[in-house]
């Protein structure tokens, strides 16, 4: 088989003492939120409960207070809920909070996801391109007494996008990446569909974060080396904890001669640990992440995280028999894959030639 593996002890030396530290600290203030969760579980003790919940909310804010001081450190490193106005934080908030909750359905799940991206978009793209914008004209259903046609200034998003390749860290990557590419074409003054390139690369669950192995499967990957030199490279993944898969995706790409102009990496949720590993090791990368949370777990899951969004976004593969990604696509349904047709058709041409 060929593969490319990357091991966690390879990331460890990306960190500065600083960086370091700043883990270390979150570490520290996060034990609060765990024994406020220890105390919310009280179910029997009703005051416990209420003490709980206390904690929680005032942990949580000093945690927030650190991150955002950490962040603002950082120019490669962009958080929805630290660099936009006040105003637009509650949306992001009931996002994270809809995306977290178990009780939230598979179909609810891939809408919200929806939701975050069309939201993480505005953030990394559409700012970026005002105040330059373009007038659109439309027609609209009405005919009486003539034909209408609206007006409508939109951000002139080509000149950050032209250059763009939408790369795939397969396979919770895959509706957020279609998100993305969609978001681009509607803004496009072309209706530009963003090539695609295909990355089978996937960690070894089995593994404890710091032991983790990230394995790039080449062979069941799908992409064109000299397609992907001197170009705009997104990654869009919902979550970003170690920042392993995409450090081995791009240590993979330079040590074959690619030289990306620029990298971005597209999450709803990012830990800080795997955000700092990322802007050290990748030249010209920028994170971008709609919230970010403070820790890890021992099995490298993001506190207090989501869980698998892969899993949750498209249900668990059987050991014996995994999907590959046409019949990914297939089980988003009729009204996904006709929603992201343009996309869809391109991810078939890139994967069956």
């Amino acid at each position: 088989m060929n593969k490319i593996t990357l091991n966690a002890t390879d990331l460890d030396g990306y960190l500065t003492q600083t960086d370091k530290n700043t883990i270390s600290k979150l570490d520290e203030l996060y034990k609060n939120s765990l024994s406020a969760c220890t105390e919310i579980n009280s179910f029997n003790d009703v005051n416990k409960v209420v003490d709980g919940n206390e904690k929680l909310v005032k942990s949580a804010a000093e945690i927030g207070k650190y991150l955002e001081n950490v962040a603002s450190k950082e120019p490669r490193i962009h958080v929805y809920s630290f660099d936009t106005p006040q105003e637009q934080h509650g949306e992001a908030s009931r996002l994270i909070a809809k995306l977290r909750s178990p009780k939230t359905s598979h179909e609810e799940f891939v809408y919200y996801i929806q939701r975050a991206y069309e939201l993480l978009f505005s953030h990394v793209f559409a700012n970026a391109a005002l105040p330059k914008k373009r007038s659109i004209i439309t027609p609209t259903p009405v005919d009486i007494p003539v034909q209408n046609y609206a007006a409508h200034k939109i951000p002139d998003v080509d000149s950050v996008t032209k250059n763009t390749v939408m790369c795939v860290m397969l396979r919770g990557a895959l509706l957020p990446s279609m998100i993305i590419s969609k978001e681009i074409q509607d803004y496009s003054s072309n209706n530009f569909i963003t090539p695609f390139a295909l990355f089978k690369i996937k960690r070894d669950e089995s593994k404890h974060e710091k032991n983790m192995v990230y394995n790039l499967d080449l062979d069941r990957s799908f992409f064109n080396l000299e397609e992907l030199d001197g170009k705009d490279l997104i990654f869009a993944d919902p979550m970003n904890a170690t920042g392993g898969s995409l450090i081995t995706i791009i240590k993979y790409l330079t040590d074959s001669g690619i030289k990306p102009k620029s990298v971005k990496f597209i999450n709803v949720i990012s830990a800080l640990k795997g955000s700092l590993r990322i802007i050290r090791s990748i030249e010209n990368c920028h994170v971008y992440t709609l919230w970010m949370d403070p820790v890890l777990n021992e099995k490298a899951y993001i506190l207090p995280g989501l869980g698998d969004a892969g899993d949750r976004l498209n249900g668990i593969d059987s050991a014996d028999n995994p999907r590959n990604m046409i019949q990914l696509m297939a089980d988003y349904g009729t009204n996904i894959t006709s929603l992201y047709r343009s996309q869809v058709k391109k991810i078939e041409e890139t994967v069956l030639g």
